[in-house]
């Protein structure tokens, strides 16, 4: 698949990038952080995709069982947005959950026209396996670089997702876009 570049090996290794240019334009810079990006998803999604296959979910029905999960009983407004899906796309994906066994919907007891979802006993062993078996992955992944290195990477990961969080509006509609500053 995609290989990462000389420039970017020395600096995940911790060193310098080679002098090429020493100031690409922020244009420049955004170019190759997409196409950077862009490599890795491919290769985790399409991982990803392959292997849920492997535990009977796709991985949009993973994403919203971990989602469900951790987040406890969730009505399908906030899985939807959680997933930066439409409501019936998830509740599609809910549904799909729910036939296999992973979770249920249950009323709120607080307004009836909610229906919230929660995991099942199988839903949640489904989601600890999966996490185990990622976990476990990622680490054979992961030990060949330095402590310092991995530590930034989850910094990095984190804050580039909280950032795209914060700034997608996924309300409705198929598009989502990125809110200017």
């Amino acid at each position: 698949m995609a290989t990462i570049s000389a420039a970017s090996d020395q600096v995940i290794a911790g060193g310098a990038p080679p002098e090429s240019n020493p100031h690409p334009s922020l244009e420049a810079e955004a170019h190759d952080f997409y196409s950077s990006l862009t490599d890795l998803l491919k290769v985790v999604q399409f991982r990803d995709r392959d292997r849920a296959c492997c535990y009977d979910v796709s991985v949009a029905q993973c994403y919203a069982l971990q989602t469900v999960a951790e987040g406890g009983p969730l009505a399908v407004n906030d899985l939807a947005g959680s997933l930066f899906l439409d409501k019936s796309t998830a509740s599609r994906i809910a549904g799909a959950l729910e036939t296999k066994g992973y979770v249920h919907r249950r009323g709120d007891p607080d307004d009836g026209r909610v229906v919230r979802l929660e995991v099942t006993p199988a839903g949640a062993a489904l989601n600890r396996r999966i996490e185990d078996d990622l976990s476990e992955e990622y680490a054979r992944l992961l030990k060949d670089f330095p402590a310092e290195v991995r530590t930034g990477m989850i910094r990095l990961l984190r804050r580039l997702a909280t950032t795209f969080s914060s700034r997608v509006d996924a309300s409705g509609g198929s598009c989502c876009t990125i809110q200017k500053d």
